[in-house]
């Protein structure tokens, strides 16, 4: 089975010529890459929550494209409605941290306003557009691990990615007419990405959180993207703890069919998961450099997962989403 580096101390992203740092090439249990990205057009910075509870989904996005900044909110009521904003604008550059997780990141513009503020026990989320007011708090456990990877395309396109789920959340979201609260079994997955793209990507991710048993359980699976490149961002998190895995995954679905049941699995046998959509978000952009189409899928995953050689842990409904995002950007 193949193996990734695990990186243990800090180290820079980029060397002082704007490429990457091959010593920062690998995997680490908490962010320890300072991603100093260098260069213009092909820069991209972004900071991604989603909080979920049984019955609702909130999502905020907060990114620079180099050329664009993107920003969105976005809320699924218990009823099944979307309540949405997304600004799309020049950018003079934005302050985003270089090292995840220090920093707040806050973007206004017309009729939206997002804020992403670091505390001393997680983060604070708030959003407010004239159809929706969000604050959401959300909980880091003590050593609540992540699964932090950088994926090497070359030394010129590459990605550092910061994934953590399994944090618990709670508060409320003022829309439709209603106040709305996330509470008991809410949970808050964060995505932190910097790095140098390619024009045309696809890319495959799937989350989930939730308890299995007595044990807090964190899917985090991607693929597409990653292929080739001797990186995954694969993992199992277990009451707080990373267990990475390597293998590459095999993505099925139906792109005539998005809410047909996906399959994700790996050669080895080590992960055989069953994804059951039961609503799908579409999004789409289509500009004249910049082009979107995403097909985000909420549901729940079943199977087993095996970490570490120990015997397979069994999912059974884990609350989450797959997704196939087509990006030229």
């Amino acid at each position: 089975m193949p193996r990734e580096r695990e990186i243990t101390q800090s180290v820079d992203l980029c060397l002082p010529n704007g490429r990457l740092n091959p010593a920062a090439v690998g995997w680490s249990r908490r962010p320890l890459h300072r991603t100093n990205v260098r260069g213009w057009g092909r820069k991209k910075r972004w900071e991604y929550w989603a909080v979920q509870s049984p019955e609702m989904v909130l999502a905020l996005t907060v990114s620079d494209l180099d050329y664009a900044g993107l920003y969105a909110v976005w809320f699924l009521t218990p009823g099944g409605a979307e309540v949405a904003a997304s600004g799309l604008a020049p950018v003079p550059r934005l302050e985003l941290s270089d090292r995840a997780g220090t920093q707040s990141a806050h973007v206004r513009t017309k009729g939206l306003d997002i804020r992403i503020d670091p505390t001393a026990t997680g983060v604070h989320l708030v959003a407010r557009t004239p159809q929706l007011q969000a604050d959401v708090q959300v909980t880091r456990p003590p050593h609540h691990e992540s699964m932090a990877v950088v994926v090497p395309w070359s030394d010129t396109r590459f990605q550092y990615t910061v994934k953590e789920n399994t944090l618990p959340a709670t508060g409320t979201v003022a829309a439709a007419g209603s106040t709305y609260e996330f509470g008991d079994d809410s949970w808050a997955t964060w995505d932190f990405g910097r790095g140098k793209w390619p024009y045309r990507i696809t890319w495959n991710w799937g989350s989930a959180s939730g308890r299995v048993a007595d044990q807090v359980i964190g899917l985090q699976v991607g693929g597409a993207w990653t292929d080739g490149t001797g990186s995954t961002e694969n993992a199992l998190m277990i009451d707080g703890v990373t267990h990475k895995m390597s293998s590459e995954l095999r993505w099925s679905y139906d792109r005539s069919d998005w809410r047909a049941p996906w399959r994700i699995v790996s050669a080895d046998g080590t992960v055989n998961l069953t994804f059951t959509p039961t609503y799908v978000r579409e999004d789409r952009t289509a500009l004249v450099v910049l082009a979107n189409n995403t097909h985000q899928c909420f549901g729940t995953w079943s199977g087993t997962v095996a970490v570490d050689g120990a015997e397979p842990v069994h999912l059974t409904e884990l609350r989450g989403w797959a997704e196939e995002v087509r990006n030229r950007w």
